[in-house]
């Protein structure tokens, strides 16, 4: 299935753009054909990690966002969006005046809404805003980031999560990573594959032999998860 797959959350420090590196290396190591866009043009971590994939899009400009899906059809790839942060209304105006999504069910495309959440009551308001918004043509992937927070009890219990249940939703549970070695792989500038795999200076940014090896069992553990909801998500 031809997938859109659009990551937000609209807060920022949630986890958005390691979701979106994560799903990036995912395609990569899986092998699957794919195109990148970073909505955010400042300092997004497409555009710095995976600068080879990935274009910058602008959201406000109606043509640029255009593109996404232009390219989606044209090259029949899997598309990855890291949304920026505050960006909802942005995304819901374009989305909205185009009849998105209607026009990407009709061309083929699924357009999915991974929605991020920490552990506040903001991201489930958020989360109730974007369902009300979009209602039950999207798929929604709601992910409960462990390495944001750990009592999810508010999102569990809530009217919001009901609400997407409802329409489709899957929840997934994003593994953490050890802070110290996240905090290494911005710090030095490296791909996940280059955090997992390269030992050799020469070539790019490394980290410890034992750090590697932690990058690699939690990679494991996001691509199981990965598998799981894709396998699942609506349609």
């Amino acid at each position: 299935m031809l997938r859109l797959h659009l990551i937000g959350g609209e807060k920022g420090g949630i986890g958005k753009s390691v979701l979106a590196r994560i799903l990036t290396q995912y395609h990569i190591d899986r092998s699957i054909p794919f195109l990148a866009f970073d909505g955010d043009l400042s300092h997004g971590a497409l555009l710095r990690y995976y600068e080879e994939y990935s274009e910058g899009v602008d959201l406000r400009d109606f043509e640029s966002a255009d593109r996404i899906v232009e390219m989606a059809a044209e090259t029949q790839k899997q598309v990855i969006v890291d949304l920026p942060a505050q960006a909802a209304q942005t995304l819901e105006r374009w989305i909205t005046d185009t009849g998105l999504v209607e026009f990407a069910e009709e061309i083929g495309i699924q357009l999915t809404l991974w929605h991020l959440l920490d552990d506040s009551t903001d991201c489930v308001q958020l989360l109730q805003r974007t369902v009300d918004a979009y209602g039950e043509g999207p798929a929604y992937i709601l992910v409960r980031n462990l390495g944001r927070g750990s009592d999810f009890s508010y999102f569990n219990d809530s009217e919001a999560k009901e609400k997407a249940e409802a329409l489709g939703a899957i929840t997934l549970d994003l593994p953490a990573l050890h802070p110290a070695a996240m905090r290494k792989i911005d710090r030095v500038g490296a791909s996940l594959w280059a955090a997992a795999n390269n030992n050799d200076e020469k070539v790019g940014p490394t980290l410890g032999l034992l750090e590697r090896q932690r990058v690699r069992v939690w990679l494991n553990k996001c691509y199981k998860a990965l598998d799981e909801v894709l396998a699942v998500a609506k349609k």
